[in-house]
């Protein structure tokens, strides 16, 4: 008889284990993708505390490179979602040009993409990450720099460190040089998203690409010049969703739409300088400005 019930317990013990190793494999891993700079990388923990906190979802989250890698990505299926800037999309992926109106850029990105490659393109976060120039203090004061305009003028005596990126790309270099005449400097280096501000601190380049959000800006005391000829388009973020990933999980796009709205410029800068330049893992950040905002 003790044999028997010792037969039966190591057989329900076998059963509750498989039960669980099946339960376990039975919990989808949403594939998160993000670009390689600190920003993205914040967004990427922004979207997967959200899910994770709100679904039964594991979430696995990858920095793939620059837009067009990960955009494929998106495409292919090899990710299910990442944060896309309306302007990037516009420009970039899209390869449009003209419009400055936010709500029009967004609405254009959103139906062409989903015509075009079965993308769901949900509501922006709230803020304008739009592209800059900025240059040391000593510098501005130097030439009188406020504008694009005014760097314009003196490019010739000047070296600009960027992301290879904005070098090559129509709403970068490319057609800053067609906006401001005389956007000639005296050599353009292509350097890593980082290594750019450190390189301007250093007095290796003069000037620099930035984003109006980077924390960088704050922690090497910076100086933004005014695009005055409103060059760039407006930069909203809003996660970009795989069609077919949206259309089978409605809770995730759900869970995302929650975020509209939700950050602003200061907000998105402060995130970015705490990763950044204090070395708080991405993670926390991301769970305290959620608790924060009473998302969590």
């Amino acid at each position: 008889m003790n044999k028997l019930f010792k037969n039966v317990v190591l057989i329900m013990t076998i059963m509750v284990f498989a039960a669980c190793g099946k339960k376990e494999a039975e919990v989808e891993t949403i594939k998160i993708g993000h670009k390689n700079y600190t920003e993205q990388r914040v967004l990427g923990q922004l979207f997967a505390v959200m899910i994770e906190n709100h679904t039964d979802y594991k979430t696995d989250v990858k920095e793939l490179g620059g837009t067009k890698i990960v955009f494929e990505a998106l495409k292919s299926g090899d990710i299910d979602l990442y944060p896309e800037f309306s302007g990037t999309a516009y420009v970039a992926l899209l390869n449009e040009s003209g419009l400055k109106d936010p709500s029009e850029v967004h609405k254009l990105v959103k139906d062409r993409l989903k015509a075009e490659n079965n993308l769901d393109y949900l509501n922006p976060l709230g803020y304008n990450n739009t592209y800059t120039l900025a240059v040391r203090t000593e510098t501005a004061e130097k030439y009188n720099l406020k504008t694009f305009s005014d760097i314009a003028k003196v490019s010739n005596e000047l070296v600009i460190g960027a992301t290879m990126e904005f070098l090559e790309r129509e709403d970068g270099m490319l057609g800053l040089k067609k906006v401001y005449p005389g956007m000639e400097f005296k050599n353009e280096k292509g350097l890593d998203g980082g290594l750019r501000y450190t390189a301007i601190k250093d007095g290796v380049i003069d000037a620099a690409d930035a984003f109006s959000t980077d924390g960088k800006l704050i922690a090497y005391n910076l100086v933004i010049l005014e695009d005055d000829k409103n060059f760039f388009p407006p930069y909203y973020v809003a996660p970009l969703l795989n069609g077919e990933f949206a259309a089978t999980h409605p809770d995730i796009v759900e869970i995302l739409g929650k975020l509209s709205g939700q950050i602003n410029e200061k907000e998105m800068q402060n995130m970015n300088y705490r990763v950044a330049e204090e070395g708080i893992p991405t993670k926390i950040v991301a769970e305290e400005f959620l608790k924060k905002k009473g998302l969590l």
